[in-house]
């Protein structure tokens, strides 16, 4: 199981037969995710702490992607909270809303740092 966060008006945006493409499949040629969820809250905190609305965590099984998963070191540095030799999933094309098993919210504590 992979992971991918994303805003929750954003991906509800899209209907339930399309195909889900993150902003950055265009920009750097993949979709980025994380590979538990420890580094998913470290990410959050560290790159989207100050995003507005809600958002949710993508639970993807790879499995049934027909995208190309790659696991990567994080270039050109992790982000704060993150050990430097975790690697990191990176989807190479559009993932199936079918692989989606579950979409939960990221709940914010008190503070707006991201908790789970």
């Amino acid at each position: 199981m992979i992971l991918h966060l994303v805003a929750a008006d954003e991906w509800e945006r899209g209907a339930a037969d399309e195909l889900y493409v993150a902003p950055s499949l265009a920009t750097e040629g993949f979709i980025h995710c994380t590979g538990d969820p420890q580094t998913l809250l470290a990410v959050a905190n560290a790159l989207y702490r100050d995003a507005e609305g809600e958002m949710v965590v993508l639970e993807v099984d790879e499995t049934l992607l027909a995208s190309e998963v790659r696991w990567e070191a994080a270039a050109p540095a992790p982000p704060p909270g993150v050990a430097a030799d975790v690697r990191f999933p990176h989807v190479y094309g559009p993932i199936e809303r079918a692989a989606v098993v579950r979409v939960r919210p990221l709940r914010r504590d008190p503070t707006g740092a991201f908790a789970d």
